[in-house]
């Protein structure tokens, strides 16, 4: 069974922000409650407000944070920059991109809100476990086990690992699983 199993089109979505956001969309998914507006208070300057806003944003919505921040779509940056008091994002934005801090704010951000690295004891067995499930039942395309893959890792605060780390595992246990079924007929 090949390895590379995913088409362009889910190659060019992976950790990406979609070119369609809804306005509906942008609005309950980018939203900061009381306590992250607390938190977000306490950073020293705009740039870091903004910047430690939308690294949490984007990871909740993502389930990964990105390298460039300059990508983000300019709803989702308006509606946060509104949300923390900051006018000219955009300028903001750049001086927190070329920022050291951006990385400690991802490290707090995993820590205080409980998100954890897909290397991390114990999370490859229960997604493993979870992808066999499926193929026992008959859902064994491994396309469709990427996407159960994505799901379940956002659910359950996993960062999202490389594309081509997760697409590996998800080859492996569909291979895997296809032989053990074979074993038992």
């Amino acid at each position: 069974m090949p390895v590379s199993f995913l088409s362009s089109a889910q190659r060019a979505k992976y950790a990406c922000y979609p070119d369609d956001l809804s306005s509906e969309l942008i609005a309950n998914h980018f939203f900061l409650d009381d306590q992250d507006r607390e938190r977000i208070a306490h950073k020293r300057g705009d740039a870091n407000r903004l910047g430690y806003a939308i690294q949490l944003s984007t990871v909740r919505f993502l389930g990964t944070f990105i390298n460039n921040l300059i990508d983000i779509p300019q709803a989702v940056l308006e509606r946060i920059a509104s949300q923390v008091n900051i006018s000219n994002a955009k300028d903001h934005l750049s001086n927190y991109q070329a920022s050291e801090k951006r990385w400690r704010h991802n490290a707090k951000i995993r820590k205080l809100y409980g998100y954890r690295e897909f290397t991390e004891k114990g999370n490859r067995f229960r997604l493993g476990r979870k992808l066999c499930a499926l193929c026992w039942t008959g859902t064994d395309r491994p396309s469709v086990l990427f996407e159960h893959a994505l799901v379940w890792l956002g659910n359950n605060k996993i960062l999202l690992p490389g594309i081509t780390v997760l697409e590996r595992f998800v080859a492996e246990i569909s291979c895997r699983s296809q032989d053990l079924i074979l074993q038992t007929r």
